[in-house]
């Protein structure tokens, strides 16, 4: 497997998993921000997803969280400059484009693993306009990291 240190490389190397293996990853590029989650039942949800033990029904279970909080989270978003919470609608919506059944996927966004990737970097994105002390590196290098380690 090549290096990957470009988003060309990382969405080329993406697009050839599975559906499965783009779940998996996806899942990891969320937890990855899940310190930005200010939710308790959308916590527990990819807690269970990321137990090795996760099943069918909790991943869909999960899907469904996720999805419920970005939608109830959405129209917030732009109306002021609360970006913590901003950040919080990006991490539920991350781990929606994660786990979003197959049935819904359109044929222009078919990745579950680069949306998720992409709504995790707005959850940073916040993040950095609160001001908060990010932790090191930048999303984009820790997801070309952990694409690197499940590839391993």
């Amino acid at each position: 497997m090549p290096t990957i240190t470009t988003d060309s490389a990382l969405r080329q190397w993406l697009d050839q998993l599975s559906a499965d293996q783009q779940k998996l990853i996806g899942v990891q590029f969320v937890n990855s921000v899940a310190h930005l989650c200010q939710d308790e039942r959308l916590r527990r949800a990819l807690d269970a997803v990321l137990s090795p033990n996760a099943d069918t029904v909790a991943l869909e279970d999960a899907y469904r969280t996720a999805k419920a909080r970005a939608t109830k989270t959405y129209t917030d978003c732009g109306k002021d400059t609360n970006w913590l919470a901003q950040a919080d609608h990006f991490v539920a919506a991350a781990l929606a484009a994660a786990l979003v059944p197959e049935h819904l996927l359109s044929e222009r966004s078919s990745n579950r693993a680069w949306k998720a990737a992409m709504q995790a970097r707005m959850a940073n994105n916040c993040e950095l306009m609160e001001g908060e002390i990010a932790t090191s590196g930048s999303e984009a290098e820790r997801q070309y990291a952990i694409a690197q380690s499940f590839a391993a």
